[in-house]
């Protein structure tokens, strides 16, 4: 009876660990954030346990039956599309429900997208804020005016259609001269990691058609 956390690539499949291995081999279910990934996962690393969905849209119904599940005993392990269960991702939900009724919950530690862009970025790493997907409409200018005197480096993640609109919005808060790191790609062949201010940011999204999720950081004062 325990629910194991289990991070899984964000990108580049050898940085998969064994442990992370061993777990989904030996559990009696896997619950996946996305089905299709978890298949090609499974395929890379000869993984062969039943696996179900959860993903954003799964009700409380669903979360029960997981809980209901480990309760008799059996093994589960949540895996999200990419990186660590739970970091912008719906995970919370289960593991919240599991703890809430003493089951065991097993962080498998590996991959996140903020800790990595984090690392690579150059800016302070003692100390600093992850905000996730930012909200898309209501809550974004007073989101913005809050970071002005944060001295500690803001993390969040950013589709590629909306990355200029949003580092554009920041610049008008923050201006010109803040630095900011744009990681993109992470793990892949085509990573990359622009360091600069945020006008030379606009200038670099202007003057390219970017593709990938996001990973941004944004020095403190």
């Amino acid at each position: 009876m325990n629910l194991f956390i289990v991070a899984t690539p964000i990108g580049n499949l050898g940085d998969m660990t064994f442990r992370a291995v061993e777990i989904l081999q030996k559990v009696d279910l896997v619950a996946a954030e996305n089905t299709n990934t978890a298949m090609k996962l499974f395929a890379k690393f000869d993984i062969h346990t039943p696996f179900t969905s959860f993903h954003a849209h799964s009700n409380e119904k669903k979360v029960s039956e997981l809980v209901e599940k480990m309760q008799t005993g059996k093994t589960i392990a949540l895996i999200s599309e990419a990186g660590t269960p739970g970091i912008s991702d719906p995970g919370f939900a289960l593991i919240q429900a599991a703890i809430q009724v003493k089951i065991p919950v097993v962080p498998i530690p590996g991959c996140c997208a903020a800790i990595a862009g984090l690392s690579g970025s150059g800016l302070r790493m003692d100390k600093f804020t992850f905000l996730g997907f930012l909200p898309l409409k209501k809550g974004r200018q007073k989101l913005f005016e809050s970071l002005r005197d944060k001295n500690e480096t803001i993390i969040f993640y950013e589709s590629p259609h909306r990355i200029l609109k949003t580092i554009s919005q920041i610049k008008a808060v923050l201006g010109d001269e803040r630095r900011v790191v744009l990681a993109r790609e992470l793990t892949k062949i085509h990573e990359e990691f622009f360091r600069g201010t945020l006008a030379e940011a606009v200038d670099f999204l202007n003057s390219k058609k970017v593709r990938g999720e996001f990973t941004v950081l944004i020095e403190g004062t």
